[in-house]
């Protein structure tokens, strides 16, 4: 039998019993890959300890990275054990954002599972973020939320240089309150957790960001020099950086699909337990603050009439937020 690695164990035990609530009557199914393999071992290991069925599954077993549709053969691995919980814990590369998102509507819908999504999961996040008590994760997230939720503007500026008004309309698109809590059939988000996001109608100003998603995450973590982004009617009008090189490759990326310009989500993040950044855009944009993505507006969720293949977060530092004027962070602290 493999070693678990006892490090990563506190962490899963939180997202199998606290964020998933998993219990003796589940079946979990944990997709991961060889690079993340530890950490898909210690999920198992957790839903084990519960008494849980359970199977690990690398996606090199069902083809060649990167993977941009769902294999075949992962439909039948599915199918054949009939997941009441999931867990997609595994490293994130270039052009596979159309699979995850492919596979995360699959198994939501299809198979109606409880989903974790751990994109880009490190050792480091399973005993940082994942080691966070949700039951206070999700009351913050609560409390942004229900303040938020009808806003129609939300300011963000802060003293880099980040001066960014976010349009919104909340009869037409819906703010999603993600806790780290989904004990239902269909319930998913990501973990570590603690955010609430929706999908602006515009956007106007500038970005000045430390931290980019996708595969640059991994690939540059935290930007000791700032990226400055302009943005106006609702899309990506430059990007600039000292590294030259570095922004042309976000701007081709961003502009080589339909609306990959667009702001298409805006979220603030309320997990209070993360004292301090990572590198990693799956934990880093949880911390408390704000994050807006360029690309996929994620529809089905926020209510937006559009979609796109690209997917890229951006997360400024040190931010103050006002809601229809009134402020709810002042230099990263919620004063709420």
């Amino acid at each position: 039998m493999t070693a678990i690695d006892p490090t990563l164990m506190p962490g899963a035990r939180t997202a199998v019993r606290q964020c998933m609530g998993v219990q003796p009557t589940d079946r979990v199914f944990i997709i991961t890959d060889d690079a993340t393999l530890p950490i898909g071992r210690a999920l198992a290991a957790a839903a084990e300890e519960v008494g849980a069925a359970h199977q690990v599954r690398r996606l090199e077993e069902f083809a060649p990275r990167p993977i941009t549709q769902v294999p075949p053969a992962l439909v039948q691995a599915l199918e054949a054990f009939r997941p009441t919980v999931t867990f997609y814990a595994a490293q994130g590369q270039p052009g596979e954002v159309t699979f995850r998102m492919a596979a995360g509507q699959l198994l939501r819908e299809r198979f109606r599972v409880r989903h974790g999504h751990m994109i880009g999961i490190t050792p480091r996040l399973m005993r940082t973020g994942m080691t966070a008590d949700y039951d206070q994760v999700a009351a913050r997230t609560r409390q942004i939320y229900e303040l938020v939720r009808y806003a129609r503007q939300i300011r963000v500026t802060s003293p880099e240089g980040t001066d960014f008004t976010a349009v919104l309309d909340p009869q037409r698109r819906r703010w999603v309150p993600s806790t780290g809590l989904y004990h239902r059939p269909g319930d998913w988000g990501n973990l570590p957790e603690g955010e609430t996001f929706t999908s602006p109608v515009s956007a106007e100003g500038v970005l000045v960001v430390h931290l980019l998603g996708d595969y640059f995450s991994e690939k540059y973590g935290l930007l000791e020099r700032p990226m400055r982004i302009e943005v106006a009617d609702g899309q990506v009008q430059r990007v600039e950086h000292p590294n030259p090189a570095l922004a042309q490759e976000v701007w081709e990326y961003m502009r080589q699909a339909p609306n990959g310009r667009r702001v298409g989500e805006f979220a603030i993040g309320t997990n209070e337990f993360l004292t301090e950044l990572t590198g990693n855009l799956l934990q880093d944009e949880k911390f408390p603050g704000v994050h807006v993505a360029f690309g996929n507006p994620y529809p089905h969720a926020t209510g937006a009439d559009w979609e796109s293949p690209v997917h890229v977060d951006v997360i400024p530092l040190g931010v103050s937020i006002e809601v229809d004027g009134a402020v709810i962070m002042r230099d990263g602290k919620f004063v709420v």
